[in-house]
């Protein structure tokens, strides 16, 4: 195969595979999300620039701490698909980002807070306990752990504590 300027020190998806960890088929679920843009050879075969190892990494490193696939696709949407994105793109991936982690580890502290608290009282019920849930205030909120995935933000969350 020629190689055409595009194509030039590109990876197959197996170099890439070996480089991040992650699967062929891992990359191809990618692929099909939208979160990473391969360059197609003539003959039809997935080429990648050196820079989607950088954008695979940070999803692989953002899906640990909790972020979804469509967050990561919301926050790599603006990064230039067939360039390596430059300093400047990545620092405002990064302050995009901070605003979900931060939400992600207020939830972790709210986590580990309320349980090691409720495992302290010994009743390890958030539905009968007295201190945290007096008469089942928080299952008028709605389904779900109310006391550790919702943001006391109101007032009404907050007498729910």
């Amino acid at each position: 195969m020629t190689k055409t300027p595009q194509h030039r020190g590109s990876l197959t998806i197996g170099d890439i595979a070996r480089r991040t960890g992650l699967s062929v088929s891992a990359i191809r679920f990618y692929e099909d999300k939208g979160l990473v843009h391969p360059i197609r050879s003539a003959g039809g075969q997935r080429r990648f620039l050196r820079s989607d190892i950088r954008r695979l990494s940070f999803l692989l490193i953002a899906q640990q701490m909790g972020l979804s696939i469509a967050d990561i696709g919301q926050a790599l949407a603006d990064l230039p698909k067939d360039e390596a994105p430059s300093k400047e793109d990545w620092s405002r991936i990064a302050t995009a980002v901070q605003g979900l982690i931060d939400e992600h580890i207020a939830t972790l502290e709210r986590t580990r807070e309320r349980l090691s608290g409720c495992i302290g009282c010994g009743c390890l019920s958030l539905k009968a306990c007295a201190l945290y849930n007096p008469q089942d205030r928080a299952g008028k909120k709605g389904p779900g752990p109310q006391h550790i995935l919702k943001s006391p933000n109101s007032d009404a969350d907050r007498r729910l504590i």
